[in-house]
C-alpha cells in the first residue's frame, strides 16, 4: 500500500452475515445482526479548493487479475489496488487530518455504545398486489363475495377521467434504499473484522450496508 497510516471516518461499509442474540450485562437477549467489515482504502480526497466541497472516497475488495479495465486500475493504483476494486464510494464529511491516498480506514472508527443510522438495500419482493405491498385490508373472505385482494375503487369520474398521480397500486415492491435510525453497536471485534448492530438491518444475507455515526 502507499502509505500505512490510519484513519477514522463518520461512515463504514460492511457486509451482512445474518441475525443472532446475545445477552446483555442484564441477562437480556437481545437480537443482533452480525455485519462482516471489509477493510477500507482511501482511494481519493476531495477538497473544498479543488472539487467545491470535502469528501473521502474509499475503496475496498480486491478483484482478481483480469477483472479490471485499464483506466480503474490506474485510478485505485495509488491506493493499492493493483488489479481494481469491486466496490468504490464517497463518504461526505470534513477531510480528517492526515488522510492522504493509501491510508487504511479503522474499523474502531465505529466504538461499543455509538448509535448509527443503517443504509442499505431491502429484499426484493416483486410485482405484488396491494395487500401485500400496502397492508390494505381487502374484501370480504366469504363465499358470495368476487372481491378479496382487489384494490377496488381509485376514486375517479367523468372528470378528471384519468387516476390521479401517487395512488397505492399494485406494482414492485422491495429492492430500494433504506435506512435504519439510531441501531446500537452491541460489540466491535477488531481481530476478526466483526461488527455486532442491534437489531435488524434492510436487506439479506452478504449485501453492502453502510454504518454511518449518528449525529445526536
Amino acid at each position: 500500500m502507499a502509505a500505512k497510516n490510519e484513519i477514522k471516518l463518520d461512515s463504514l461499509y460492511a457486509f451482512k452475515l445474518g441475525m443472532s442474540t446475545v445477552f446483555n450485562e442484564a441477562g437480556e437477549a437481545v437480537n443482533v445482526t452480525l455485519l462482516r467489515y471489509e477493510p477500507l482504502v482511501v482511494s481519493e480526497v476531495k477538497t473544498k479548493e479543488k472539487h467545491g466541497y470535502e469528501a473521502v472516497q474509499v475503496a475496498f475488495k480486491p478483484k482478481k487479475a483480469g477483472r479490471a479495465s485499464e483506466a480503474e486500475k490506474n485510478r485505485l493504483k495509488g491506493a493499492g489496488f493493483e488489479n481494481g476494486a469491486y466496490f468504490c464510494r464517497e463518504i461526505r464529511q470534513s477531510v480528517p487530518e492526515g488522510t492522504m491516498v493509501g491510508a487504511h480506514v479503522g474499523i474502531d472508527s465505529l466504538k461499543t455504545g455509538d448509535n448509527v443510522k443503517v443504509t442499505a438495500k431491502s429484499k426484493g419482493k416483486g410485482f405484488q398486489g396491494v395487500v401485500r405491498r400496502y397492508g390494505f385490508q381487502g374484501g370480504p373472505a366469504a363465499h358470495g363475495s368476487k372481491f378479496h385482494r382487489q384494490p377496488g375503487s381509485v376514486g375517479c369520474r367523468e372528470f378528471p377521467g384519468r387516476v390521479m398521480p401517487g395512488r397505492r397500486l399494485p406494482g414492485h415492491k422491495g429492492n430500494v434504499t433504506k435506512t435504519t435510525m439510531n441501531l446500537c453497536v452491541v460489540d466491535v471485534l477488531s481481530e476478526d473484522n466483526i461488527l455486532i448492530v442491534a437489531g435488524a438491518v434492510p436487506g439479506g444475507r452478504n449485501n453492502l450496508v453502510k454504518l454511518t455515526k449518528s449525529r445526536m
